[in-house]
């Protein structure tokens, strides 16, 4: 895939999350305690380093934000693949406390530098099979949020089955322009849903990737709106940004906040009451998984062939062991 650097466009990179529900798994297939987005399953590279190289395709380097949790930063692996990055844009937050708090620290960052850029939110534990389709896609939806600044765009696939621990997006099914695009208005995101609304969302929505793309300002003004808690922990922290008081600030901040989800917390609350707002970019021809368990993890590199690696790194680790 050809690189596209527009200037003002920037990304996050959500590394910080302390989800352990593979944390057996990769105890016994690497003898580790390190956080499964850290973790090469197959090959050489780990999830973080994928989607790093993925975004950096639409993305300059300086532009990317990591965001990692400091805890994290105790595993010699993670500080080894993160050692390469630009220091100031690996962004350490005190804890984990979901991806409302996640976004404050790079979105200070870039609402402070470049207010009106188009940024892209991607996560770092995803399984994504045909890289150069699905960040094509992306970059379309960069394209749709740069010609109308105040959408914002969520980038989801045809779902393979209902699964109670996947986020879904509902749609009105009208086009959104240009038409080529086959976007479609959000009226619901549903992230963890029992399993009868799971059969009910899979059966006419799309699973939600969780990637997406707005501007600075379009965050911030919803976050200011939905969500005044994390709003007034914003200003602190960008009011604070390159002064003394930087780490001490984003401390008591955390302090006080509770955990939220960006996309429950603020992004249906804006589908709710304006869901023209929200567009939903279907993405075809990608094989996409939230590697949440086991079963789910050996299921996705059965169905695209790459179980075999994995069994190999599972007999490389027994006979070291």
């Amino acid at each position: 895939m050809k690189e596209n650097h527009p200037k003002e466009r920037c990304g996050i990179v959500l590394a910080g999350t302390k989800d352990n529900r593979l944390g057996a798994f990769i105890h016994y297939l690497r003898g580790c305690a390190v956080p499964k987005q850290y973790i090469n399953f197959i090959g050489t590279r780990s999830m973080v380093e994928h989607t790093l190289d993925r975004a950096e395709r639409l993305v300059q380097r300086g532009c990317l934000y990591t965001v990692v949790t400091r805890e994290h930063l105790a595993h010699a692996e993670v500080q080894r693949q993160l050692a390469a990055r630009s220091r100031d844009t690996v962004l350490v937050q005190p804890d984990d406390l979901g991806s409302g708090p996640a976004l404050l620290l790079p979105l200070a960052h870039i609402h402070r530098h470049r207010p009106q850029s188009a940024l892209a939110l991607f996560p770092a534990d995803h399984f994504i099979v045909e890289e150069n389709l699905f960040m094509t896609q992306v970059g379309a939806a960069f394209y749709m949020v740069e010609k109308n600044p105040t959408d914002i765009v969520v980038l989801g696939v045809e779902p393979e089955s209902a699964e109670a621990d996947c986020a879904y997006i509902m749609t009105d099914g009208e086009a959104e322009e240009p038409a080529w695009s086959g976007a479609r208005n959000v009226r619901l995101l549903v992230e963890n849903p029992g399993a009868a609304e799971a059969r009910e969302l899979a059966g006419s929505g799309l699973w939600n990737t969780m990637t997406m793309v707005f501007t600075a300002d379009t965050a911030v003004h919803l976050i200011r709106r939905f969500a005044p808690e994390l709003y007034r922990a914003f200003c602190e922290i960008e009011s604070a940004l390159g002064t003394r008081a930087e780490g001490s600030v984003v401390e008591r901040a955390y302090r006080r906040l509770q955990p939220s989800s960006f996309t429950r917390d603020v992004l249906q609350k804006c589908a709710l009451l304006r869901p023209a707002r929200i567009r939903a970019l279907p993405v075809a021809g990608v094989y996409w998984s939230d590697w949440a368990s086991e079963e789910r993890l050996v299921d996705s590199l059965k169905k695209t062939g790459y179980f075999d690696r994995l069994k190999k790194t599972a007999a490389d680790r027994a006979q070291l062991g």
